[in-house]
């Protein structure tokens, strides 16, 4: 009697499979707005990006450009992407090192055939100007790259790993992470500017990548406690015309009855909402909260 064992190789066929040719397609071009931002915006002027490419770009700055940044960043990113397989899962692995792949040989195109030594084809030597640039499209890069299933920087999988035995959260372990980085850089080039300029790149690229993947408008989700919840959800569907979800709540020191209304808005909504709840109930209590994604049918 024959066992029969799954190849490795097969479970990992089976998730590109799976994964499809516009998914690779995103990939590719997320790798290449990548490259294209750190490349002709960053590098040039001796600006770090976060994380492992900013790390990738710092040793390849103090190798004398000797090793290019391309190695460095699959040499420091492959293995934790693939060290993290088992926790990431095996499309997310896939994407991201096919991601980081693309990555790094645009990069290396863009160096060799594009980038000048000493100033940015498009910014010159202006630090400001390519600290933001370069922070927002790479940023894009990014972005596309989580919204596609991936990642083009394996720092947030070193989070991921080591963060809780540290007692932090994985967004303030990456913080520590690119502080460190950026001290580091400012003792060995001996400049505090470089470093000061990374930071305000790194803040650029975080707000691009919170666009990207979570939008650029983003849903609200209201919350009103009140005792006339028939009233306020009749003109609230007159209103605007969406669903409103009820829940019966109770409060705790009075012990009264009270219904929660659920209800999803957008920014320009929420005034008009408020006058509307207060018009029929000046006590209600009304809590906003912001929703970056929404699934399923909105039933009436």
């Amino acid at each position: 009697m024959k066992l029969q064992t799954r190849s490795p190789f097969g479970a990992i066929f089976r998730a590109i499979a799976s994964l499809g040719p516009l998914t690779f397609a995103m990939l590719t071009i997320a790798g290449i707005i990548n490259a294209f931002g750190v490349v002709l915006f960053l590098s040039p002027v001796n600006l770090y990006d976060s994380g492992l490419s900013g790390t990738s770009m710092l040793l390849s700055q103090l190798s004398g450009d000797r090793i290019p940044l391309a190695l460095f960043l699959l040499v420091l990113n492959i293995p934790l992407f693939l060290y993290g397989l088992r926790r990431q899962g095996i499309a997310f692995t896939t994407c991201a090192i096919y991601a980081v792949t693309v990555y790094s040989l645009a990069s290396l195109f863009f160096a060799r055939f594009i980038g000048p030594d000493a100033a940015s084809p498009f910014a010159g030597t202006d630090l400001l100007l390519c600290a933001l640039f370069g922070g927002i499209i790479s940023g894009i890069g990014s972005g596309m790259t989580i919204r596609f299933g991936g990642a083009i920087d394996g720092i947030e999988v070193l989070a991921v790993i080591f963060a809780r035995s540290l007692g932090l959260t994985v967004g303030s372990f990456v913080m520590i992470y690119n502080a460190i980085l950026y001290v580091i850089a400012g003792i060995a080039v001996g400049s505090w500017a470089l470093p000061l300029y990374s930071i305000v790149t790194y803040m650029a690229g975080l707000k691009t990548i919170d666009f990207i993947v979570e939008g650029l408008d983003k849903t609200k989700a209201a919350m009103i406690i009140t005792t006339q919840p028939d009233a306020i959800c009749k003109e609230l569907s007159a209103s605007f015309g969406t669903g409103i979800t009820l829940m019966p709540a109770k409060g705790y020191y009075s012990g009264e009855e009270r219904t929660v209304i659920y209800f999803v808005v957008n920014r320009f909504q929420i005034v008009r909402l408020r006058s509307i709840v207060h018009t029929i109930d000046e006590k209600a209590f009304i809590s906003i909260t912001e929703v970056s994604d929404l699934f399923g049918q909105n039933a009436k």
